[in-house]
């Protein structure tokens, strides 16, 4: 199937079958908001249960002190609970 003739769920989700890559950078390669490739993320995440792969979620983390304990693994929160620093990294993904 042609480039233009798969869906942008499809096509994030072969971007994930070759790299790993967070929300933003997502939403500017497929010309989407960010909230939308969360959304694509989510649905992805639910397409490949039963099958012999994955989407992986590597957490946010705190660039200050390291935190990596978050809640919600898909998004990237403003502060980090532990130091209060905004010095977090968004949540990366990939399928394997």
């Amino acid at each position: 199937m042609e480039g233009a003739e798969r869906t942008t769920r499809q096509r994030i989700a072969d971007f994930l079958r070759h790299e790993a890559a967070d929300a933003s950078t997502l939403a500017a390669e497929f010309e989407i908001t960010t909230p939308s490739a969360l959304s694509h993320v989510e649905h992805i995440a639910e397409s490949l249960k039963g099958t012999d792969e994955e989407l992986l979620a590597a957490p946010p983390e705190c660039q200050d002190c390291g935190f990596r304990d978050f809640d919600d693994l898909t998004n990237r929160p403003s502060r980090c609970p532990e130091c209060k620093s905004e010095n977090v990294s968004d949540p990366t993904f990939t399928i394997e």
